[in-house]
């Protein structure tokens, strides 16, 4: 089963966003597909920020059901591709997890770029909007390679 995992800081902002915008691309086929989202200092327990929540409702995306949960050995090594918002979270997660560090990424690597996409938390609602546009842009753009290496088995 193709599987991705998005990873931002504390998992109620941009890997919510990210894991929701994806599947909400992935249409019917997302079905198929196992999609989540973890942090790296979650919150582990909370909900998605109500901006993240209201940007996505105005997407037709409900993440009511969302909870922050950490990145853990036994959830990452579930996923075939892990696609990080920071080269922080990136570093951090090659560092703890060595034997997997070929399946993560950050998400902007999939436009063959290296960026980190901005954390809007804290800010106003515009900002959590344009964090959405620009994680939409990036899935878009760079869903063939995103698709691809979520198929792929890694040792």
């Amino acid at each position: 089963m193709p599987s991705v995992l998005f990873v931002c800081t504390a998992n109620i902002c941009r890997s919510p966003i990210a894991s929701a915008l994806l599947l909400a691309k992935l249409g019917r086929e997302g079905e198929e597909w196992k999609v989540g989202s973890a942090g790296t200092w979650a919150l582990v327990g909370e909900s998605a920020v109500q901006k993240v929540v209201e940007v996505l409702s105005e997407r037709g995306l409900d993440i009511s059901s969302h909870r922050a949960q950490m990145v853990e050995r036994d959830l990452i090594s579930q996923y075939n591709l892990v696609l990080t918002m920071e080269q922080g979270h990136k570093e951090a997660l090659q560092v703890e997890f060595p034997e997997l560090s070929a399946r993560i990424f950050m998400l902007s690597e999939m436009l063959g770029l290296k960026y980190d996409i901005k954390d809007p938390i804290g800010g106003p609602l515009y900002e959590f909007e344009e964090t959405a546009k620009e994680i939409e842009r990036i899935l878009s753009g760079g869903f063939e390679k995103i698709t691809r290496l979520a198929v792929q088995q890694y040792q």
